[in-house]
């Protein structure tokens, strides 16, 4: 079974909310990879990180 590593230097960081648990599903499923080239050839940015700090801040975890 292949682990996806998130971070080089650290390995997998913890959610801090829901906006991270989201993140790490579009990065394992490839889908982040086809928005940041969408994004690229169409010269907009994606809000990607904006909007993974809005749900975090909605729905954050009670990480403890």
């Amino acid at each position: 079974m292949r682990r996806t590593q998130l971070s080089r230097n650290s390995g997998p960081r913890q959610s801090r909310g829901l906006g991270d648990s989201i993140e790490k599903l579009t990065q394992a499923t490839g889908i982040k990879k086809v928005v940041d080239t969408v994004s690229k050839v169409t010269g907009t940015p994606c809000g990607c990180g904006e909007r993974r700090d809005t749900l975090n801040r909605l729905f954050p975890y009670q990480n403890k």
